[in-house]
């Protein structure tokens, strides 16, 4: 229980922990839209948006994006676990193996679905017999491990997702949070914004004790039950409709592919992040701009409409 916890350094700014006892590395430390975000580089305003002024509202995905979530290791140890036990014996008719389950897999074909649509995609990937009739249990053996794992802590905040939320904030730029995930609150709620501003020597107005990243959304709809799922973009365009902006001045923040679809399709501004190595996926869908850091963005630049590349 309590707040986001313990500290991991895999040499990127990626993957570090949001941690009060974590110390801070100078390279780490950004400003807000008054220091280095500032930087001026060019930048094309996003086509097709019919806008004059700036964004009126951002968008984010949750799992990949804001939170480095043990989802794509449920997903991975709840089919070895069926696959290994009481389906043993469909093992040798399909595909699966524990080696074949990468990063990729996941990425391709389940980042970013509901639930029971992510199962059914990996068992029709291996070519599991009767794929749709075991999509539910599969799905639920993914939830009790997933659970598992967060009660445990195993999940961190990504810190460049953290600066760059609260920049777009400091901008005036409403925020919501849209994952297909209805484990997305629990994430959210655990992971501590005013320790995080602390630790980063960040100074905003809207920080108070206690803040977490739950509180400091404007709007929440996480798992929500929705008729379709990404790359439909329902709750991206619930989401503008929340935030009470049409949806061409927004920008949505996605990582999946899935997600960059369903934002071009509900005709907002698509901001990629390729938190694995799979930045031509994101450009191929049609991203308005890929960054492996959010830390890369200008964030001046979406006062006018703009997704753009920091000067370095």
């Amino acid at each position: 229980g309590g707040e986001l916890g313990g500290a991991e350094d895999r040499g990127s700014r990626l993957t570090a922990v949001v941690d009060g006892r974590l110390p801070v590395r100078p390279a780490d430390r950004r400003a807000g839209p008054s220091g280095p975000y500032i930087r001026r580089s060019k930048g094309a305003t996003v086509p097709g948006n019919g806008t004059t002024g700036g964004f009126k509202g951002a968008i984010f995905d949750v799992d990949g994006v804001l939170v480095d979530s043990p989802h794509e290791r449920a997903w991975k140890e709840a089919l070895r676990e069926l696959m290994e036990g009481e389906w043993a014996g469909i093992r040798e008719r399909s595909t699966w193996s524990d080696e074949r389950f990468t990063s990729k897999v996941y990425q391709q074909m389940m980042s970013g679905k509901p639930r029971l649509a992510g199962a059914l995609s990996a068992l029709e990937y291996f070519k599991v017999p009767d794929a749709a009739e075991r999509a539910e249990t599969y799905g639920a053996r993914k939830q009790e491990l997933l659970v598992r794992l967060i009660e445990a802590g195993e999940f961190r905040a990504f810190p460049d997702a953290l600066r760059f939320v609260m920049a777009v904030k400091a901008l005036g730029i409403p925020t919501a949070a849209a994952s297909s995930s209805k484990n997305a609150g629990l994430f959210l709620r655990r992971i501590r914004l005013d320790t995080f501003a602390e630790q980063e020597g960040l100074e905003y107005e809207f920080i108070r004790p206690g803040l977490t990243l739950l509180d400091f959304l404007d709007a929440d709809l996480s798992g929500r039950d929705l008729a379709r799922g990404k790359p439909d973009p329902e709750i991206f365009l619930a989401a503008a409709a929340e935030l009470k902006f049409p949806p061409e001045e927004c920008f949505v923040v996605e990582d999946a592919v899935s997600g960059i679809q369903a934002a071009k399709a509900g005709n907002m501004a698509a901001l990629g992040v390729a938190r694995a190595n799979d930045q031509d996926a994101l450009a191929a869908a049609h991203a308005d701009l890929v960054v492996t850091s959010l830390d890369e963005v200008d964030v001046s630049r979406l006062t006018e409409h703009q997704l753009a590349r920091r000067s370095q």
